[in-house]
């Protein structure tokens, strides 16, 4: 966004919030009597603190959301929230199940691997749920969303280092209440949920929710009338609670299931080695990369592959609360299964060259939370004592396997790249025929047309002896045309035969067969958080937690790559593999056919099992001082320190090679350091009425060791930052000047980058030193209208309209390249604009509208990355295209 943008956008919410200022503070006395039938804006009573309080009474910079305004904007996971609140972010990657992640305020930590936990904690009645992803299924009725932003780390169990992304559902009542509503909309999408709940006894009530939903992929398959990224689920969720009086307690039971294809990606720069895939996929009557405009949403893949996602995800959960009379007790006990089956194309393309196939992540998690809370000394205390504890198994099948095209790959792109410095063509594997030499072959026969004169010509006149040493080795001329020193002369045996043939190949279904992971985790914490009220203007909050946690990680590595064959050879010693890989060597080729013929995903040197465990003890904690200068106005400064546990990548890609100069495969080559933060916040909250609250937040926190998921060329590893900073400005207000008209305007300026003291010579971070973090935009505007216009004496209309600006970003790609500074893929700054309009009777309970999400259609990317073996390819993955239809509700 460029500064005037900005100028603009401040100057809206202020010329927005003063007149409706203005207006109340002369408002008349109908006005006055209008506004005692409906709830303010700004009233929205809230648990950030583990005690009910509005909004404006907290010193937290919180972001809350009620059931109306959730419902109007079609809320149905919490990806949509993005549209209502401007430092929350969302993005997708390989998979919508294992590859979702959130942001707050430019923090995250997440990918597609099951082995990184978030950096913002999402809880859902309380739940903890371990992962971004297993909380992304369909939301039944909402009480209201807490957007916490900055570290939670005394009262939201674990890794909250960024925030807290906390949901309330709709409890049962005492009244028998129901709704059931239908949707239909393009792409064949339709959808049905609704919910009954009622008393059963005189203290005891029940509610049951259900939802479908369906819809096709926007995604098109360039070799088939296949759709990607569609939506296929359903979920049911049951509740019961006990009313006693002093004794409460709820129970959920839910369910939920999915069978998709997702997730689709379309290329967005093409390299050299996109011809040799065309080439190969021409050859066999399909496209190998689509190269029309990336927003045509097409992907070329393999006709024999496919990007099926089945989630199926389970659990049971107890609330109970208990007033003890000057205490009262809360405990939550939870249990989840969630478990994911994927497949995957995972080259990208119309050729055959790898794939996933029954990829198996299962998560299993126990919480169980305990508080204690009161006030003494005449309430100038209010304390809270508790304990948290997680038991979770994590476990992965991953299943990479080489495809049909995996030789012919190879040879393809070295006989596109090096050929011509063999004398015209050159293969490895012999999937090119026999009129093609290997390397050796050409080496070891004068006679093939100006090999040697133009290899000399590439590499020097240094050439000559080596090829001559090479001759001599193989025993195919006299000892003495080797002049090398360090190369013997005297012939190796075995060495002409493989020379002169064709290296040992990979069959297709080679490959992971199977990888087999399992994380076990036991965290422990106690916590205190404490209201200190030092006059009743004045209160300091002082909150601590010990964390403890114990990770133990066990690996079973299962290879067959037979493409590997030659590799470990060498890696053995065997005389005639190592002059071999000693030539190539030479030539500099050795390395890339390596990594290309036995890639770290499926690398047979791996083989084996593994064990490691590591222990992490951490004390965080906050102090925040709030001073209400009057019921109007509340200032207030904080101080956090944050905490997000270490873990593992699961993933043998991580592992390191003895080839490529490393000290081969251990336990410990998976894990990844803790990361901790300060930060610091000043804040206002600002209320002159019931219609009109504006709240300032500024904010700078410090990061050490952040968990930063980067792309090495081969794979993605966790790469933990010395340091990072993340500092900036949020500005949220909220206008009803009637009961009928809601405003809601929201900004945000985040400057997230990595420091400049950081040296990130050597690793997949090279450039970005002092550079903002990629996909997070610097500027985000959001804004909401909701006007409910009385039609008739029982009928009222509808108007909602809500809208996201980000200012542009560089998306992961690429290193920045250092005369533009800009990545490979990147976001101009775009807009996002979703709107309904319909008609409702007056309770609400009735209502049919239509509706539009991306309303101009906009093409953005979510996300982005450097295609692996394909040097210069880059593919995005694309925002949601334009989405219209219409809803029907009956209540009762």
């Amino acid at each position: 966004m460029k500064k005037i943008d900005l100028l603009a956008a401040t100057a809206l919410t202020l010329f927005l919030a003063t007149p409706a200022f203005a207006q109340q503070q002369t408002a008349t006395p109908a006005a006055a009597d209008d506004s005692q039938e409906y709830t303010s804006a700004n009233e929205i009573v809230v648990t950030a603190t583990r005690r009910n309080e509005t909004v404006q009474d907290v010193p937290i910079a919180i972001t809350a959301i009620g059931a109306a305004e959730l419902q109007n904007a079609g809320v149905d996971n919490i990806r949509d929230l993005e549209q209502l609140a401007p430092s929350i972010q969302s993005s997708t990657g390989q998979s919508s199940a294992t590859g979702t992640t959130i942001y707050l305020r430019g923090i995250t930590t997440g990918g597609d691997n099951p082995g990184f936990e978030p950096a913002v904690g999402v809880f859902i009645d309380g739940v903890f749920r371990a992962r971004a992803g297993v909380a992304i299924s369909e939301l039944p009725e909402l009480e209201r969303v807490e957007v916490l932003r900055g570290p939670q780390g005394t009262l939201f169990g674990r890794n909250t280092s960024a925030g807290a992304l906390s949901i309330y559902t709709a409890m049962p009542q005492f009244e028998t209440h129901g709704y059931i509503e239908g949707t239909y909309g393009n792409y064949n999408a339709y959808g049905v949920k609704g919910a009954i709940t009622g008393p059963v006894s005189e203290g005891l009530a029940l509610r049951l929710d259900g939802t479908y939903r369906k819809r096709d992929g926007y995604i098109k398959d360039a070799n088939s009338d296949r759709r990607f990224n569609d939506i296929d689920r359903w979920a049911l969720r049951g509740q019961a609670l006990l009313d006693k009086g002093d004794v409460t307690f709820r129970l959920i039971g839910d369910y939920y299931e999915t069978n998709e294809v997702c997730c689709a990606t379309v290329s967005v720069v093409r390299g050299g080695l996109a011809q040799v895939i065309n080439g190969i996929a021409a050859s066999q009557g399909r496209v190998g990369i689509y190269t029309g405009q990336p927003s045509d949403r097409i992907q070329a893949a393999s006709p024999n592959r496919n990007y099926g996602e089945k989630v199926k995800d389970w659990g049971l959960s107890g609330e109970l609360n208990w007033d003890l009379g000057d205490v009262k007790l809360t405990s939550i006990t939870a249990y989840r299964d969630w478990r994911a089956l994927r497949s995957q194309d995972i080259d990208f393309s119309g050729i055959d060259r790898a794939y996933r196939d029954g990829y198996k992540t299962r998560l299993k998690d126990f919480t169980q939370e305990v508080r204690l809370q009161g006030s003494a000394f005449g309430g100038v205390l209010d304390w809270l004592v508790g304990g948290f504890y997680l038991h979770e198994q994590n476990d992965l099948t991953d299943t990479v396997r080489v495809g049909n095209d995996a030789n012919l790959y190879v040879d393809s792109v070295f006989n596109a790249l090096a050929g011509p410095s063999f004398g015209g063509k050159v293969q490895f594997y012999g999937s090119l025929g026999p009129t093609v030499p290997t390397p050796g072959a050409v080496f070891l026969n004068p006679a093939v047309p100006n090999s040697l004169a133009a290899l000399q010509a590439v590499y020097g006149a240094t050439l000559a002896p080596l090829v001559g040493c090479f001759r001599a080795q193989a025993g195919t001329a006299p000892g003495s045309l080797c002049v090398i020193p360090g190369f013997p002369s005297t012939p190796i045996p075995g060495l002409a035969a493989l020379a002169a043939s064709p290296l040992p190949g990979a069959v297709a279904g080679q490959g992971n067969n199977n990888d087999q992971f399992g994380v076990k985790t036991d965290a422990f914490a106690l916590f205190t958080h404490n209201i200190v009220n030092i006059t009743d203007k004045v209160s300091l909050t002082l909150g601590a937690r010990w964390n403890h946690e114990r990770k133990a990680m066990n690996a079973s590595i299962n290879n067959n790559t037979g493409s590997c064959t030659f590799f470990n050879q060498v890696r053995a010693g065997n005389p005639a593999a190592t002059a071999y890989a000693n030539l190539l060597k030479q030539l500099g080729i050795f390395n890339n056919l390596y990594l290309l013929s036995c890639n770290p995903a499926i690398n047979t040197e791996f083989n084996g099992n593994y064990t490691d465990s590591f222990t992490d003890d951490k004390i965080t904690g906050t102090v925040k001082l709030a001073y209400k200068l009057s019921n109007r106005l509340l200032i207030y400064g904080s101080y956090d320190h944050g905490y997000k546990s270490g873990g593992y990548n699961l993933d043998q890609a991580t592992f390191d090679s003895v080839l490529l100069g490393g000290n081969g495969p251990q336990g410990r080559d998976l894990r990844f350091g803790a990361e901790t933060n300060d930060a610091f916040e000043i804040g206002t909250k600002f209320s002159p009425n019931r219609a009109f609250s504006l709240n300032i937040a500024a904010f700078y926190m410090n990061f050490y060791n952040l968990q930063s998921l980067v792309f090495s060329g081969n794979n993605f590893v966790v790469q933990n930052v010395p340091k990072s900073v993340s500092k900036g400005v949020e500005i949220e207000s909220s206008i009803r000047p009637s009961k009928n008209l809601t405003f809601q305007l929201g900004y945000s300026y985040i400057d997230a980058q990595y420091s400049k003291s950081n040296n990130f010579t050597g690793t997949p971070l090279q450039g970005q030193e002092g550079r903002q973090f990629q996909n997070q935009p610097r500027h985000t505007v959001t804004g909401s209208v909701t006007w409910e216009p009385q039609i008739t004496s029982g009928l009222k209309g509808l108007i909602h309209m809500d809208a996201r600006y980000n200012s542009e970003v560089d998306i992961p790609s690429s290193n920045p390249d250092p005369v533009t500074g800009h990545t490979a893929i990147r976001n101009e700054g775009y807009g996002l604009i979703n709107g309904s309009i319909g008609l409702q009777s007056n309770d609400g309970k009735i209502r049919g509208e239509v509706f539009v999400e991306n309303l101009t259609n906009t093409f953005y990317f979510i996300s982005g990355f450097a295609v692996p073996e394909q040097t210069g390819n880059y593919n995005g993955y694309p925002g949601y295209p334009r989405f219209y239809g219409a809803r029907l509700r009956f209540g009762f």
